[in-house]
């Protein structure tokens, strides 16, 4: 069987006219020319050049064999060539990318598929130990709940969230709506602080901020469960009377399906934005792009 290579070598030495020149381009040693060469001619048998001093001659069978094969090696290398930059750019093309389970879950898992030209490897766990990893180059982009005031570091704002006090289906929330219609935010607190609590942390960082929020202080509170994982806690919710506070996005389907009960969005919305962070001296304008894509509707 011929080695395609013997045909390329051919082509080179036909079109440059040396050795050398063949041995340039295709960057390969000169000796691996002759050898593919000599392979090619004693094949099929016929000299297809003449060894000048300083130039390759090609004989009337080399021409005719120049003109036979050229179309097909051509169209060869032109397949190979685009074959090989489609593998680079799907297969060298990789993002390291990091964000809470709950917000992959809810935000990026129904839109990973935008992202056919790279390979996504996704790491779950808590803002700072990820950022922490994006400092140190480990990760290339990260979904934050702030803006993270590094060197580099630039943060742009992808989603807009308000935190909501909601609890199991069946809880019985009649007593605290009064409460609510007469803007008796003593016994709104009390009520609260009577229930089932489920967190995230012992740190109690969303409700921390719900809290500060609507009654001007810190939650005297001790949650009964501490789940570290939202989608694992709002699906204890369905079983367990209890309540929680969670971002919209994570709970908007679980309302509509009366999963959930929504209990209070408090006097006024609590919100926050959520990032993506990167470093701008390492992302590159491609990846940058194509991360963006995944945030929008």
């Amino acid at each position: 069987m011929v080695n395609f290579e013997w045909y390329r070598t051919f082509k080179a030495i036909y079109q440059s006219g040396t050795l050398t020149g063949a041995a340039q381009e295709l960057l390969i040693s000169q000796p691996n020319v002759s050898q593919h060469l000599s392979a090619l001619e004693n094949y099929i048998g016929h000299p297809l050049f003449e060894r000048k001093p300083r130039q390759m001659v090609p004989t009337s069978y080399g021409k005719l064999f120049y003109t036979q094969i050229i179309e097909a090696v051509d169209k060869l290398e032109k397949v190979e060539g685009d074959f090989s930059r489609t593998c680079v750019k799907r297969c060298m093309t990789v993002i390291n990318m990091g964000a809470p389970k709950e917000f992959y879950d809810a935000i990026l898992a129904p839109r990973i598929g935008k992202t056919d030209d790279a390979n996504i490897v996704m790491e779950f766990g808590l803002t700072k130990d990820l950022v922490q990893k994006l400092l140190k180059g480990d990760l290339n982009f990260v979904v934050s709940t702030g803006i993270l005031e590094e060197k580099n570091i630039v943060c742009e704002p992808v989603l807009f969230e308000k935190f909501v006090l909601v609890g199991s289906p069946a809880i019985d929330t009649t007593a605290f709506k009064k409460y609510i219609r007469n803007g008796d935010l003593e016994n709104i607190e009390n009520w609260m602080l009577e229930q089932n609590w489920f967190a995230y942390s012992s740190d109690l960082i969303a409700i921390r901020r719900f809290w500060l929020h609507n009654f001007k202080k810190r939650p005297g509170l001790r949650p009964r469960f501490i789940v570290p994982d939202f989608n694992s806690i709002l699906k204890s919710l369905s079983y367990v009377d209890g309540v929680t506070i969670a971002s919209d996005y994570l709970v908007k389907d679980l309302l509509q399906r009366k999963e959930l009960k929504e209990i209070w969005c408090g006097n006024e919305p609590t919100t926050n934005t959520i990032y993506l962070a990167y470093d701008k001296t390492k992302a590159t304008a491609t990846n940058i792009k194509m991360v963006r894509g995944l945030f929008k509707d």
